[in-house]
């Protein structure tokens, strides 16, 4: 007969802005012992778009292996800032640098305060012009809908995001995704999923976005690091917005709204990105204690 096992899974809330909204993760200490059956099992009953488990690592700080309801994914963005921030909190980081061991290879993590950040990989851009008209149908958009002289990409820093560009806050919230659509777009272009964003944003942040991911059983994200990357070096490559640092606001215009708030910083070298970091803030929520066998 299996044996029981009890999991504490502690319930974060990533990106936070002001302490406020971000996106929930669920994170997992001393996983060690866990099956990849129980991984699944656990991030089912947790419910929230990926959790995380952490356990030794013989080739970084700590291995993070990110499981959505349905299957394990290579990165996640906010399970990482909300698994860093709870190691901080916890007193088991002891410096302003750390690292992840995860299925795609090793990334850099770095602490400012309370903030956490993690590396991502150099940005590359794939056309998708071909499938424009599709592509906006399946956000029930029209070509005036898109911001002028912003073409729509596909841009990998460590996952792929398809980013598009819409003219205003108002075009933003107005969107009607077709969730069917959008997942048969992400299955061709192998995304995570949709980032969908405006320069026309009503608050200090740079940017506010939408992001779409039924591939990976989320309707809609609150907050999404490794978007966030992709975003950014968007914005630098692709717009010619010339600035190293960005303010990302994501979740303002989901039901209910969760407004979560995502810092990008660029490294350049003759004005090419050499590496990214994105971070935020990770706040404790609440805990659960799962069965499984």
């Amino acid at each position: 007969m299996d044996e029981l096992k009890k999991v504490t899974v502690q319930i974060l809330n990533a990106f936070t802005e002001n302490d406020k909204g971000g996106n929930p993760a669920g994170v997992v200490l001393n996983a060690d012992v866990l099956s990849h059956e129980n991984k699944l099992e656990i991030a089912k009953k947790v419910g929230l778009s990926e959790t995380a488990f952490v356990s030794g690592s013989k080739t970084a700080d700590f291995k993070l292996d990110f499981y959505t309801p349905t299957k394990q994914i290579a990165h996640c963005g906010h399970a990482t800032i909300a698994t860093f921030s709870y190691l901080k909190q916890k007193g088991l980081l002891k410096g302003k640098t750390s690292s992840k061991e995860t299925i795609d290879g090793n990334r850099k993590i770095e602490i400012q305060g309370e903030l956490a950040f993690m590396e991502q990989l150099v940005p590359s851009y794939v056309d998708p012009s071909e499938k424009e008209e599709d592509i906006l149908k399946s956000l029930g958009l029209v070509k005036t809908d898109l911001l002028p002289n912003a073409p729509l990409k596909v841009v990998n820093t460590g996952n792929s995001f398809l980013l598009i560009a819409v003219k205003n806050a108002e075009v933003l919230q107005q969107i009607t995704p077709d969730f069917d659509a959008i997942q048969n777009i992400s299955d061709e272009f192998d995304l995570i999923g949709y980032y969908v964003f405006t320069t026309d944003s009503e608050t200090a942040s740079d940017v506010t976005t939408r992001m779409f991911a039924p591939r990976y059983g989320i309707l809609e994200e609150a907050g999404t690091g490794m978007a966030a990357g992709p975003l950014a070096s968007y914005l630098y490559d692709v717009l010619q917005i010339k600035k190293t640092s960005f303010q990302i606001q994501q979740g303002k215009y989901m039901s209910p709204s969760s407004p979560s708030a995502i810092t990008v910083k660029l490294e350049l070298e003759n004005d090419k990105i050499t590496s990214l970091m994105a971070g935020g803030k990770g706040v404790l929520a609440r805990q659960m204690v799962i069965d499984v066998f």
